[in-house]
């Protein structure tokens, strides 16, 4: 089993290295994911996928804006994957308006099209954005 992974429905890392925490946290979740289906859980067809990109764009935030390490928290509750980025930079991420025209800054937006649900929590040295997906 990978590193972070335990047998239960939770798994953390700790991502140090923010040069290469977008592709470590896209590998992390789907280990996960795919560990979890060879257990027996349903897991949809676009399911890694659609985690890779979520916490793609949640790794992303943190590593242009944070200064510091960041930890990734999944864990599995029912048929909702729960993902949880954590970073020591205090302003929260905003969704902005649609707007095709616009380069950049899609991140959000994109996460809030495919998740449940994503909620901010302040933290007192920067901030935790948990972001709820459907196994489907």
């Amino acid at each position: 089993m990978p590193a972070g992974l335990t047998a239960g429905g939770a798994a953390s890392k700790i991502c140090t290295d923010l040069d290469g925490a977008i592709a470590s946290a896209r590998d992390f979740v789907a280990a996960f994911l795919l560990a979890k289906a060879a257990d027996g859980v349903a897991i949809g067809p676009s399911t890694v996928g659609d985690a890779r990109l979520v916490i793609s764009e949640l790794v992303t935030n943190v590593v242009r804006h944070a200064s510091g390490p960041c930890q990734v928290d999944l864990e599995l509750v029912g048929e909702v994957l729960h993902i949880a980025v954590s970073d020591t930079h205090q302003v929260a991420p905003i969704a902005h308006a649609p707007d095709p025209r616009r380069v950049g800054q899609h991140g959000l937006e994109i996460v809030l099209a495919l998740c449940e649900g994503v909620e901010i929590e302040p933290l007192p040295l920067g901030k935790r954005v948990r972001a709820r997906l459907a196994l489907r």
